[in-house]
């Protein structure tokens, strides 16, 4: 079986702030653009047998500058949807919630079409995702991509290591990195992560 890769979209003016940006289709800046370019070479090195990519546009531009162009968009790798704290910092939330913390707490209750989330509900969906990867590898020959979002690929990591989905905050995930799932004798494993092109 060839490796999952991971791709993180590229940098945008709510990612940069800190702003939780689950539904809100913010474009990349062009920060974010150069992020993406980077990755070409770590791309390029392997074949690519299956790539699948978020419907926002921060994931689908992503994709396209990292040269997979025949990606199936998925509408379960979109971001987390953080309810009544889309487009809320860290620090605005925990003045009134001292404690609180996205892998284990939540969110706040949004707006009908937009309600929120549990990390349990966003692992749920994490393993569909991973069903159809499972699928692509036995289908075919090089790795998978998955072009998507920090808080969704983290939960994803960690429910392909057998691990719960508030495990997902052990694993930072910067914006326009790379990261490698692999396995070592028959058992996933982390074989690269948060990868950038060197400078």
């Amino acid at each position: 079986m060839g490796d999952l890769f991971l791709v993180r979209h590229g940098e945008t003016e709510w990612s940069r702030s800190g702003r939780h940006t689950g539904w809100t289709d913010v474009p990349l800046t062009e920060h974010g653009r150069e992020e993406a370019r980077g990755l070409v070479p770590l791309i390029r090195s392997h074949r690519v047998g299956a790539a699948f990519v978020s419907p926002l546009q921060r994931a689908r531009e992503t994709a396209e500058l990292i040269g997979i162009h025949d990606a199936r968009v998925d509408a379960d790798l979109r971001e987390w949807d953080y309810g009544g704290y889309e487009g809320i910092t860290t620090v605005e939330i925990q003045r009134t919630r001292p404690d609180w913390f996205l892998f284990t707490d939540g969110v706040a209750p949004g707006p009908p079409e937009h309600p929120g989330e549990s990390p349990e509900q966003v692992g749920e969906r994490a393993d569909r995702m991973l069903g159809k990867v499972d699928a692509a590898l036995a289908n075919t020959e090089g790795v998978v991509v998955l072009v998507a979002h920090g808080h969704f690929l983290r939960v994803l990591t960690a429910r392909r290591l057998g691990l719960r989905p508030q495990h997902g905050a052990l694993f930072q995930l910067a914006t326009g990195t790379l990261s490698r799932l692999g396995t070592e004798h028959g058992r996933p494993v982390v074989a690269g992560w948060n990868v950038r092109p060197p400078t």
